[in-house]
C-alpha cells in the first residue's frame, strides 16, 4: 500500500489545501493528512478545531485519513509507514522552503520522498494567514475556503470581538 502524508498547520484548511488533498488522494492508496503543532505559529483554532475542520470537508474522500502530532514528521512518516510527503507549491518562492525541508527530512529519513504539487492557478495566492486577516475584518471567505470553514472562521471571529 502506498501512503502519502500531507502535513501542515492548517490553521484553516483552505480551497488550495483541499485541491493538494484530493489530488493526492487520486495517486495514493492512502493519504494521511496531519495536522502538526508548529511552535513558530500562534494560531487561530486548536489542534482539535483543526482537525475536526479536516475531517469534515474531506468526508468524502475514501482513502484520507486525518491525524495530528508534535515531533519531527520524519519519526511520524516512519511510525505510520508513510514513503511520500506531499507538499504544495503555491510560487516559486515557496520552493526555497520547501526545498530546504525536504533535504532535511531525507537526511533525517532516507526512506521519505518528498513529492512537490503545484497548485492550481486559482488558488495560487491563497495562504491560511489571508484568509484569516480576510475573515478578521469581517470579509467573505467563501471562495477561499470549504463553506463549514467560512462558518467556523465567522464563529471564531465573532467570539474573539465578544471577549473584547
Amino acid at each position: 500500500m502506498k501512503v502519502a502524508l500531507c502535513s501542515g498547520s492548517f490553521d484553516p484548511i483552505t480551497n488550495g489545501h483541499l485541491d493538494i488533498i484530493e489530488r493526492a488522494a487520486q495517486i495514493f492508496d492512502k493519504v494521511l493528512v496531519t495536522v502538526f503543532h508548529n511552535l513558530e505559529k500562534k494560531t487561530l483554532f486548536t489542534m482539535e478545531e483543526r482537525v475536526d475542520m479536516i475531517k469534515k470537508v474531506t468526508g468524502h474522500l475514501q482513502n484520507v485519513e486525518v491525524d495530528c502530532f508534535e515531533g519531527l514528521l520524519c519519526d511520524y512518516a516512519r511510525r505510520k509507514g508513510a514513503k511520500v510527503l506531499v507538499r504544495g507549491l503555491r510560487a516559486i518562492s515557496d520552493f526555497e522552503y520547501e526545498f530546504q525541508i525536504a533535504q532535511i527530512n531525507k537526511k533525517l529519513n532516507p526512506d521519505l520522498e518528498t513529492m512537490f504539487m503545484m497548485t492550481r492557478t486559482e488558488h495560487s495566492y491563497l495562504s491560511s494567514s489571508i484568509v484569516k486577516e480576510i475573515a478578521s475584518l469581517g470579509g467573505c471567505v467563501r471562495e477561499l475556503v470549504p463553506a463549514y470553514v467560512a462558518d467556523r472562521l465567522r464563529e471564531k471571529f465573532a467570539e474573539k470581538r465578544r471577549e473584547e
